[in-house]
């Protein structure tokens, strides 16, 4: 590890890393201003719980292409240019912004035009997910992989502090402004995209039939047990602790304040995340890594009860920075043992799988708390949830020993990269 090179020093890495960062503030930005769009237009004609509800379709509505498409997605990452397939993704999320930023500025936008588009952007991210993450690994020598995915996990985490201000400002500013400042940044990263060199790639499979290619990246997942265990963990947490698709209704309605305040709310977990990365990519973790993993996702669930109870803004904000820096150490340990573990030519549908189970904990999850939240009410949600969040982590330490045996990122055999349990 000590002779790997610096991400940093290689050029298509850097153009990757800008990219990424780039598209994560336009994404990120814009998912807060729809979701407070959403909720403020049903809010005039809609209860609370009916509008909570309308959050919850907001995910429903990004999570159904992504589980419609991930067989053909991962697929596609494996068998076509990923550089093409991140720069398509980019240029329909651009199309999006643009729409948006034209319809707000008209005084033209409506719920089902905020769905559409919603929707396109899964489709979007359905194609992006495994492309990228299986393009990372092809322009960084694998003993700087770790050192890469935090940088990586960083950019993302960076545009997700600075997405959520920057649409939380500009909405209050003027409410088209976030969609065009959007719309700028994913034509920014396209780009950065475009500029990436041609790749060489050591393996690409031949020509099965296009199904049982499709289907090999989830067989893989599942006789992998401890790829399974660390991806399926996150699943399940996220599913019952995210507390994220509540935070227009904690800032408006529990806490009292306006969209700038959900900014703040929105961007304090990244802030706890991407600290953590940034700690990750100066001293990547070397030992006791599923453990780590493991005890993070307790912490995780932990916070989510904290921010639940808490009615003071700034306990609120600590709250949701703690949840964002263990969620931190999961997707970090998650990540590396995913791209290390599986082979080149598996690593776009292996990436879709796992991106599938990171939507499903997001997207299903947001949707989930708003359709519990309209039943119970968001606070009692998102601190069933946290609890939930703890009792996953037990259960999966006892079904899983394998995350407790992984003690470091690298295979124990040359099998264990091809599936062996």
């Amino acid at each position: 590890m000590a002779d790997a090179p610096h991400p940093f020093r290689i050029r298509d890495f850097r153009f990757y890393w800008t990219a990424r960062l780039a598209s994560t503030v336009a994404q990120m930005s814009m998912i807060i201003v729809i979701g407070w769009q959403v909720y403020d237009i049903a809010r005039q004609t809609m209860s609370l719980e009916k509008a909570a509800l309308q959050l919850g379709f907001i995910g429903l509505a990004q999570f159904v292409p992504l589980f419609a498409l991930t067989l053909v997605t991962g697929w596609v990452a494996d068998r076509v240019d990923r550089r093409i397939i991140a720069r398509a993704s980019i240029a329909l999320e651009l199309l999006c912004a643009a729409t948006l930023a034209l319809l707000t500025s008209t005084g033209a936008v409506t719920l089902p035009w905020l769905f559409a588009v919603a929707a396109l952007l899964g489709v979007a991210r359905a194609f992006a997910g495994p492309a990228l993450s299986a393009l990372a690994p092809n322009l960084v020598p694998r003993p700087s992989l770790p050192r890469a995915i935090a940088l990586s996990s960083m950019a993302w985490q960076s545009g997700a502090i600075a997405g959520p201000a920057v649409g939380g400002y500009l909405y209050a500013w003027d409410p088209h402004m976030p969609y065009a400042v959007s719309a700028g940044l994913f034509a920014l990263s396209l780009f950065c995209m475009l500029m990436i060199r041609p790749i060489v790639r050591s393996e690409i499979e031949g020509s099965r039939n296009p199904w049982r290619q499709m289907v090999d990246g989830l067989h893989y997942v599942r006789r992998n047990r401890l790829v399974l265990g660390a991806i399926s963990l996150d699943l399940f947490a996220v599913l019952l602790g995210g507390a994220t698709a509540m935070l227009p209704v904690f800032a408006r309605d529990i806490l009292h304040s306006d969209s700038t305040a959900l900014g703040h709310l929105r961007a304090a977990p990244a802030v706890g995340a991407t600290l953590t990365a940034l700690w990750f990519s100066w001293r990547p973790m070397k030992t006791n890594v599923g453990t780590k993993m493991l005890a993070a996702v307790a912490v995780f669930g932990a916070a989510t009860i904290a921010f639940g109870l808490s009615r003071n803004m700034m306990l609120s904000v600590a709250c949701l920075a703690l949840l964002g820096s263990a969620d931190m150490v999961s997707v970090y340990v998650r990540q590396s043992l995913i791209q290390l573990y599986t082979p080149d030519a598996m690593r776009g549908r292996v990436g879709a799988a796992s991106t599938l189970f990171i939507s499903a904990s997001n997207e299903l999850g947001e949707a989930e708390s708003g359709f519990l939240a309209a039943l119970i009410g968001p606070v009692v949600a998102v601190v069933a949830g946290g609890v939930g969040a703890i009792m996953v982590t037990l259960l999966w330490a006892r079904w899983f020993p394998e995350l407790l045996r992984a003690r470091t990122f690298d295979p124990p055999d040359p099998q264990a990269r091809d599936g062996a349990t």
